[in-house]
């Protein structure tokens, strides 16, 4: 039985992806000046895993590794080289990444403001309605 219909689970895991966000844009905003620094972005792994969501890999041996690598998240970190905005290599377009950042920071609150209001309503429920 799942508690709450996974409504918890798919509020953490979109939080993690705001935070993992958050993190990226901040690395690119501090090397922002720093010779050959390709910018990094968040990616979603569910897109490639829905279109391929039927292949399986065939294991002929215990210790072959299966295509999910074990990892449960669905976004992934992955370096941006196909452009370069600076005479230095550099390809982070510093406003581009603020406004990245404003964004993902209201798209954070609101996670965090539905996961309290969920919080809230199990909190009412347990005391009685009171």
């Amino acid at each position: 039985m799942d508690l709450f219909s996974g409504t918890i689970s798919q509020l953490e895991n979109s939080i993690q992806y705001a935070s993992a966000k958050n993190n990226a844009i901040s690395n690119n905003i501090s090397n922002a000046d720093t010779p050959n620094y390709k910018a990094e972005k968040v990616s979603f792994r569910s897109a490639l895993e829905n279109e391929l969501g039927a292949l399986q890999a065939k294991k002929t041996n215990e210790r072959h590794l299966s295509f999910n690598d074990g990892e449960n998240k669905a976004f992934r970190i992955v370096k941006d080289s196909s452009t370069t905005y600076n005479h230095n290599g550099n390809n982070v377009d510093i406003d581009k990444e603020m406004s990245e950042l404003a964004k993902n920071q209201i798209y954070y609150n609101s996670l965090i403001d539905r996961m309290n209001g969920k919080f809230s309503s199990l909190q009412s429920v347990i005391r009685g309605g009171n």
